[in-house]
């Protein structure tokens, strides 16, 4: 496994002016002297022909060692197909002028997945989709154990989305973890499954969360209803939960006070009565018994 460490460099500026001094006395050298120069080197020794044409070559080739870094991106540098160590400081350097360059920038990215359709836990189909926040950490991993590694992200990240998504139910049961009831704990879930399957490739994973999640279109009204009927059976319970601690409250203190005495017929008729006024849906109309009239 290739792992990443710092490249050899050197300070730029310092190598620019070496590189400005000996590419401009030539220079000024030949414009000041075109003629003898030129007979010399004609009629000179070979070696001498051959030094001058090394001596350009050697320039041409240190102007090609100067690189520049920018902020929150990174050389890697690559010698004759090995690696030889990468670049992360930003600033103007002179590597080995024979490696190549590639740039890779790690800045913080984000990345959604595509709406996918998968059953949750339950069987029940649903379409999700995930925000996932990563940077490059590793750039000798990035660039050579994966042939793309922002392609591999996007297949790892979705194929642990279905990974997660059938471990969890979609609708809370119980105390159970779910995916609509507990979308901090799914997401670091998340956060641990895409990370662990990006590990290879170099890549940090920062932060993962939920971004679309709802029933399928084919069952999406069925659940709907079922919703509502849970909602109304929930909202029933705490009512009828209410209203018989009212009714036991109201015949607790009539028996300690002694208000009225009311034996057993009467108190199912009071009860009835209670619940019929406690639990109705509209506003009940009471009928005051005035007694009977005599003519």
């Amino acid at each position: 496994m290739i792992q990443e460490r710092k490249g050899p460099a050197l300070a730029g500026f310092p190598v620019l002016f070496v590189l400005l001094v000996a590419t401009v006395v030539p220079v000024v050298a030949i414009v000041f002297n075109v003629a003898d120069i030129a007979s010399q080197v004609s009629t000179g020794p070979a070696y001498l022909q051959i030094g001058l044409v090394a001596y350009a070559v050697l320039v041409i080739l240190g102007w090609e060692g100067l690189t520049v870094v920018n902020p929150n991106e990174a050389r890697a540098l690559v010698l004759f197909g090995r690696y030889a160590g990468s670049l992360k400081q930003q600033g103007f350097w002179w590597v080995n002028p024979f490696t190549r360059r590639p740039r890779i920038s790690i800045k913080v990215r984000n990345f959604e997945s595509q709406k996918l359709k998968v059953n949750d836990r339950d069987g029940n189909p649903i379409e999700i989709a995930a925000v996932v926040v990563w940077r490059v950490a590793d750039t000798a991993e990035a660039l050579f154990e994966v042939d793309d590694y922002e392609q591999f992200l996007k297949v790892q990240t979705e194929a642990a989305i279905r990974t997660l998504t059938t471990s969890y139910p979609y609708e809370p049961h119980r105390d159970e973890l779910s995916l609509r009831g507990n979308p901090h704990e799914v997401g670091e879930q998340l956060q641990a499954e895409v990370q662990g399957r990006l590990q290879k490739a170099g890549l940090e994973v920062m932060d993962t969360r939920i971004s679309h999640l709802a029933y399928a279109p084919e069952i999406a009204n069925a659940m709907l209803r079922r919703q509502q009927a849970s909602a109304v059976i929930d909202a029933r319970t705490r009512i009828v939960e209410g209203a018989v601690s009212m009714v036991q409250m109201a015949l607790d203190q009539l028996s300690e006070k002694h208000i009225v005495d009311l034996d057993e017929d009467r108190k199912a008729t009071m009860v009835s009565n209670l619940l019929v006024v406690l639990c109705s849906e509209r506003e009940t109309q009471p009928i005051v018994n005035a007694g009977t009239l005599y003519q």
